[in-house]
C-alpha cells in the first residue's frame, strides 16, 4: 500500500474531522503527524487526560544561541485528533518533524506557523478572487462553511496552489527532507496497510513528490541516519547544549490571532463551539454572548438590537452565499447592528494582527467573545522539569507557599529572610506569576533593609515554570542564566544593564555563572553614555566597599564591573565634545571614577599615573567642554603624588576668566565637582599666611568684572557653588570677609531677604536709571 497524505489547516474543525473520518476509513498501519519527533518516546504523556489546549514547549541553549518553540494542540487540532484517533483504530502513531532546537526552526517560536501567511501571494489572489478581506474569511468560506463532501480535494487544490507559488526557505526544505524519511520508513514497514500522513498542507506538495506519487519510493540517499528499528533516527542536540520538550498548560488567549497568535485558526472560542456543535450553534452562541458581555459593561444593548444583529447576520450569510453562518458574518452582524459611531479604523477581523489600543468597546467585546478564557490543565502525573520541582521544595522549605491573602515582611539583615528574599527575586527575574514586592530597595545604594511582598494571581505559574525550566534545573541557576541573557540583550542599554546588576545583587550570588560576570563586564565595555555607565559604577563601588546585607561586598560580581566601567569612561571622558553648560550627570560619572581610582585600584586595570595623564590631557584639551576639563583638572589634582605636579589651579583660574564669567562658572562646577578641597583646604590653611588661596585669586577676579560681566556670569557661578555644602560655604564667606577687614558673622554673606538675582537686577536698574540722569544733567547736585 502507499502513503495518504492529508494537508490541513492547523486547528481548522473541518480539517480535524476530515481527519478522524480518514483514519476511521483507512485503518491505517501508521499515523505520521508533524511535530516534535523527540517527544516520540513519551507520546503516553498525551493521553494523561489533559484539559486542552496544552502544547509542547520546547527549547535550546548552547554557548552561541537559545530557542524555544511551542506546539499547541486544542480540542479540534487535526493533529490531536490524529493521535488520538490513531490510537484507537490501532495503528501506530509518530511525530515526524525535526526536533524544535534544530536551526530549520530558527527565528521561528511557533511549530505550526502558518506557511500560508508565510507565502502569501497565492492567498492573496484567491482573496481578490472570492472578494474577501483577510485568509481566515477565505479559509472559512471554501472549507469550514461548505459541506464536507469534497473537502479531501478542495484541500489539495488549495495548497497545491499555495505551494505552486512559492519557493519554500531552508528550514522547510530541511523539515521536509526529514518528514519523507519517515514516510518512507513507514510504507516500508505498513506492507500491505496504509500510511496516513497529517502535515500542514502547505507541506503536503512537497511530501509527496520527495517520497513518489503514492509515498513507496525506496529509502535512502536522503541523508538522515536510520536506527536498528528502522526508523528515521532523532538528531541529537551538539555536546554541551541544553535542549528539552515538556508538556505546558495553554490557553485560548495564547492560541488567538488577535492577540499574536502566528497560526491556525483565529477566535479560539467560536471554533471551539463549530468543533462542538457546529456552525448553526456556534453563531447564536456568539450573539448571546457578546449581548452578555456588552451589558455587563453598561453598554446600551436592547432586545431589538439583539434581534437586529441576527438578522444581518442571516442576511450576509444568504448575500454571500455561505450555506451556513461563517464567523465573519456573524461579527459584521453584530458591528453592522451595534456600532453607530464612525470607526477611524478597520475592522480587525478584515486583517490579521493584533487587537490596537482605541478599539470600540463593542469590538473589544465581540474579539473577547470569540477568543473565550478557556486555559488548559495538565493532568497531575504529566512530568515536569526538575526547576519545577525545586521550586516547589525552596518555596515549601522557606513558608513562602501560603495562600491568595499571604503577605511577606522580610528583614534582609535576617539570614533567612534573606534567602527568602533571594528566592522571591529569582522567581520574578524568571517572570513566574504569584508574588509581587510592593517596597524594598530601589538601587545598590538605597538604605533600606527591608521588603514587603504580597501574593498575586497565579494563573500561568505551572506553564510559566515549566518554560524557566528552560534556563536551568535549579532556581538559582535558571535565574543565573535569564539574567546572562538580559545582560546580552541590554549590551547598549545602560538602565537595562544596571537593572540587570541590582538584579544579580537581590538574587544572590550563589550559583551565579562566570558567563554572568563575563556578560556584566564586557556589557559596561559596550556603553556608550558616560552620565548613565557612572551610576552603574557609583553604584556597584558603593556595594563592593559598604553591602552589609546582600553579602557582594568584595564579591567577584562588582569587582568585573568596577574595573570595566572605570577603563570604559575614561575613554569616553577623553573623546568627549560637546557646548556650553554643565553635563551634571557626566561629572556624576567623573566622581565615580575617581573613587575607584581612589578607593578600590586592586580592582583596575588602569594605572593611576595612567589616569591622571588622561585627566591632565582632557584639562588642556580647548575642544572639551569646559566643565569637564575642570573636572578632570580636579581629578589629575586628587590622583597626583606631589601637589606642585599637579598645577597650579590659581594660574588655571585666570586663563579661563579670559573665556568670560559663563565659562568660568562651567569650569569651577568641574572643579568643585571633583575637588572642593582645592578651595576650602587652601581656606583653612592659609589664613594669615602669605600665600594667596584660590578663594583669593576667584574674589580678585570677580571684583574685577565689568558689572554687565558680572551679571551675566552670576548664575553659572552660583551653579558652581552649589556643590559646597553649608559648612564649607560659611568657610568661604568667613574668608572674604577677613579679605576685605570686615568683623561679623559670615552668615551675613550667605541670607539675603530677597533672590540675590533679584538683587542684581535692581542694581542693574539703579545704575541704568543713575546714566539716564546723567546725560540729562539731571543728577542730584553735589
Amino acid at each position: 500500500m502507499s502513503a495518504v497524505f492529508l494537508g490541513v489547516r492547523h486547528h481548522s474543525p473541518a480539517c480535524a474531522r476530515l481527519v478522524e473520518r480518514t483514519v476511521e476509513e483507512l485503518r491505517p498501519a501508521q499515523v505520521l503527524i508533524e511535530g516534535p519527533a523527540e517527544m516520540n518516546g513519551r507520546l503516553d504523556e498525551l493521553r494523561l487526560g489533559h484539559e486542552l489546549p496544552v502544547a509542547v514547549f520546547s527549547h535550546y541553549r548552547d554557548g552561541q544561541r537559545s530557542a524555544t518553540s511551542w506546539a499547541p494542540l486544542c480540542d479540534y487540532s487535526p493533529e490531536w485528533v490524529a493521535l488520538r484517533a490513531g490510537r484507537a483504530a490501532g495503528a501506530e502513531v509518530r511525530f515526524i518533524d525535526l526536533p524544535a532546537w534544530h536551526p530549520a526552526f530558527a527565528e521561528r517560536t511557533n511549530r505550526y506557523a502558518d506557511a500560508e501567511v508565510r507565502y502569501a501571494q497565492a492567498t492573496q489572489r484567491l482573496c481578490r478572487h472570492f472578494a474577501v478581506d483577510s485568509s481566515d474569511a477565505l479559509w472559512d468560506r471554501l472549507f469550514e462553511v461548505e459541506p464536507h463532501d469534497g473537502l479531501a480535494e478542495r484541500l489539495d487544490a488549495y495548497f497545491a496552489l499555495v505551494r505552486g507559488d512559492a519557493e519554500a526557505d531552508a528550514g522547510d526544505r530541511a523539515r521536509e527532507t526529514y518528514m519523507a524519511t519517515w514516510v518512507r520508513a513507514a510504507v516500508a514497514k505498513a506492507g500491505d496497510r496504509p500510511v496516513l500522513v497529517v502535515t500542514g498542507g502547505f507541506h503536503q506538495p512537497a511530501l509527496r513528490a520527495l517520497t513518489g506519487s503514492g509515498g513507496e519510493s525506496a529509502a535512502g540517499g536522503d541523508g538522515w541516519e536510520r536506527g536498528a528499528d528502522g526508523w528515521p533516527k532523532v538528531p541529537a542536540p551538539p555536546d554541551g547544549a541544553m535542549a528539552g520538550s515538556f508538556l505546558v498548560p495553554y490557553s485560548f488567549r495564547q492560541l488567538d490571532a488577535f492577540a499574536g497568535y502566528q497560526s491556525g485558526m483565529p477566535s479560539p472560542g467560536y471554533y471551539q463551539q463549530v468543533w462542538e456543535a457546529g456552525p448553526e450553534a456556534a453563531a447564536d452562541g456568539l450573539l448571546r454572548v457578546v449581548v452578555e458581555r456588552l451589558r455587563a459593561r453598561g453598554f446600551p444593548v436592547s432586545t431589538a438590537d439583539l434581534i437586529a444583529a441576527r438578522s444581518l447576520a442571516q442576511g450576509l450569510t444568504a448575500l454571500r452565499g455561505h450555506p451556513r453562518p461563517a464567523r465573519i458574518d456573524v461579527l459584521d452582524g453584530l458591528a453592522g447592528a451595534l456600532i453607530t459611531d464612525d470607526l477611524d479604523r478597520p475592522l480587525p477581523w478584515t486583517s490579521r494582527g493584533t487587537l490596537t489600543t482605541g478599539a470600540h468597546p463593542a469590538v473589544v467585546e465581540m474579539v473577547a467573545a470569540c477568543s473565550g478564557d478557556r486555559t488548559g490543565q495538565l493532568h497531575p502525573r504529566t512530568p515536569a522539569p526538575p526547576l519545577v520541582h525545586d521550586v516547589a521544595a525552596q518555596l515549601a522549605g522557606l513558608a513562602l507557599d501560603g495562600g491568595p491573602e499571604a503577605s511577606y515582611r522580610l528583614d534582609l539583615t535576617d539570614s533567612t529572610d534573606l534567602e527568602r528574599s533571594r528566592v522571591l527575586h529569582r522567581l520574578r527575574v524568571l517572570g513566574i506569576p504569584g508574588h509581587g514586592r510592593t517596597a524594598g530597595p530601589e538601587h545598590g545604594i538605597d538604605p533600606v533593609f527591608t521588603e514587603r511582598w504580597e501574593a498575586q494571581s497565579v494563573s500561568g505559574r505551572e506553564a510559566a515554570l515549566v518554560e524557566a525550566g528552560a534556563y536551568g534545573a535549579t532556581l538559582s541557576e535558571a535565574a543565573a542564566a535569564t539574567l546572562t541573557e538580559r545582560t546580552q540583550d541590554a549590551a547598549a542599554e545602560a538602565d537595562g544593564l544596571a537593572r540587570a546588576l541590582f538584579d544579580a545583587v537581590l538574587c544572590g550570588m550563589d550559583g551565579f555563572s562566570e558567563q554572568l560576570l563575563g556578560e556584566l563586564a564586557s556589557g559596561v565595555g559596550e556603553l556608550k553614555d558616560a552620565g548613565s555607565l557612572g551610576d552603574i559604577l557609583s553604584t556597584a563601588l558603593g556595594l563592593w566597599r559598604h553591602d552589609r546585607v546582600f553579602g557582594v561586598a568584595h564579591g567577584p560580581l562588582l569587582a568585573a564591573v568596577i574595573d570595566g566601567a572605570t577603563g570604559r569612561l575614561l575613554w569616553l571622558l577623553e573623546g568627549a565634545r560637546g557646548a556650553s553648560g554643565v553635563d551634571f550627570p557626566r561629572l556624576r560619572a567623573v566622581v565615580a571614577v575617581r573613587d575607584a581610582l581612589l578607593h578600590a585600584p586592586e580592582l583596575l586595570s588602569v594605572p593611576r599615573e595612567t589616569a591622571a595623564a588622561i585627566a591632565w590631557r582632557i584639562s588642556g584639551d580647548p575642544e572639551a567642554p569646559l566643565d569637564l576639563r575642570g573636572a578632570a583638572f580636579g581629578l589629575r589634582r586628587t590622583l597626583a603624588q606631589a601637589p606642585d605636579t599637579s598645577g597650579d589651579p590659581a594660574e588655571a583660574v585666570r586663563t579661563v576668566v579670559t573665556a568670560g564669567t559663563d565659562a568660568l562658572g562651567d569650569w569651577l562646577a568641574g572643579l568643585f565637582a571633583l575637588a572642593r578641597d582645592e578651595v576650602t583646604g587652601a581656606v583653612r590653611n592659609e589664613r594669615g599666611g602669605g600665600a594667596e588661596s584660590l578663594i583669593d585669586v576667584l574674589d580678585s577676579l570677580v571684583c574685577a568684572l565689568p558689572d554687565n560681566e558680572f551679571l551675566s556670569g552670576l548664575p553659572a557661578l552660583r551653579q558652581a557653588f552649589a556643590f559646597f555644602p553649608p559648612r564649607e560655604r560659611d568657610r568661604i564667606a568667613g574668608r572674604l570677609l577677613e579679605r576685605r577687614g570686615v568683623r561679623g558673622s559670615s552668615r551675613s554673606l550667605l541670607r539675603t531677604t530677597e533672590d540675590p538675582l533679584l538683587i542684581a537686577r535692581a542694581r542693574s536698574l539703579e545704575e541704568s536709571v543713575s546714566r539716564l540722569l546723567a546725560r540729562y544733567e539731571l543728577g542730584a547736585t553735589p
